[in-house]
């Protein structure tokens, strides 16, 4: 059996991840090669044999302490040939001591615990619907709130500083965004981005419920988006989140599990109603 090669894919290969994930069904944004990229170009690794693409997989070291990753996928006709055992096993080296987070999907739970140790946090829903939002008086573009004040409330909501990643996914081409920016104080945002199919929410966090619906309704009004599918990813934990999908009549199409290699972030799960990416976080 030929031994599948390891390297480091080359920023004109991101597309590949892209287009794998599109076939996969996991409809990741037009514009999230970039963004993602940007994290840590030296974490994205290409599985070879005999000079063919057999397997993808990246991972992201935010910072000293959190690392996610994403993106691992095998050639369904390439498997069983130990491909999977080296690529995870070159991601979760890149991640070091950090704490690995990962999407997995359900099928692979099990694997992903028994096999590499994975704790599993929670699932994570995805929902599709069409959108038919309302703009919401007082909320605003990320573009009007101070980035530190912004990067600050992002913090809160993910297990490390994302400075670089935040700086191009509030500016990707093709997205919107709301914000409840009021007195000086970040209560909520959200960014609905155009995807393979319609356009996906990501993130949306806010400090009630309330909040919450009212930039998902303003998402969901913004012209372009206005009467297309949109998807919705939420923690199945929240169950806020849960019921704005189905008091919107959107239907689960797709899953994954929240694993993490070390402990469980005590995130506020209560404030995350949208994951900002499956693959990155």
């Amino acid at each position: 059996m030929v031994e599948p090669v390891i390297r480091k894919a080359q920023r004109d290969e991101i597309h590949i991840f892209l287009d794998w994930a599109r076939e996969q069904g996991w409809n990741p944004g037009l514009h999230d090669g970039e963004c993602h990229y940007a994290i840590d170009p030296d974490g994205w690794y290409i599985a070879e044999i005999g000079g063919e693409v057999a397997g993808t997989v990246a991972v992201s070291n935010y910072d000293s302490d959190y690392s996610h990753g994403g993106f691992f996928i095998i050639r369904e006709d390439m498997r069983s040939r130990g491909i999977g055992w080296n690529l995870s096993s070159t991601a979760i080296r890149h991640a070091g001591s950090r704490n690995l987070g990962i999407d997995g999907v359900y099928e692979m739970q099990d694997k992903y615990s028994s096999r590499m140790g994975f704790r599993f946090a929670y699932r994570n829903i995805r929902w599709r619907g069409i959108a038919k939002g309302k703009s919401q008086p007082g909320l605003c573009s990320v573009e009007d709130v101070p980035f530190d004040t912004l990067l600050a409330y992002d913090s809160l909501h993910f297990p490390a500083g994302r400075k670089k990643f935040l700086e191009k996914w509030i500016r990707m081409p093709e997205s919107w965004s709301s914000a409840c920016y009021d007195g000086g104080v970040l209560r909520g945002y959200g960014i609905i981005r155009r995807c393979y199919e319609g356009f996906k929410i990501g993130p949306l966090f806010a400090d009630s419920p309330v909040i919450a619906e009212r930039i998902l309704d303003d998402l969901t009004s913004k012209e372009e988006v206005l009467g297309q599918p949109f998807f919705f990813d939420t923690p199945e934990p929240n169950r806020d989140a849960v019921r704005m999908a189905l008091d919107r009549e959107m239907g689960e199409v797709f899953g994954t599990a929240r694993m993490y290699s070390r402990e469980i972030p005590p995130l506020p799960i209560s404030g995350i109603y949208g994951v900002t990416s499956f693959e990155m976080g």
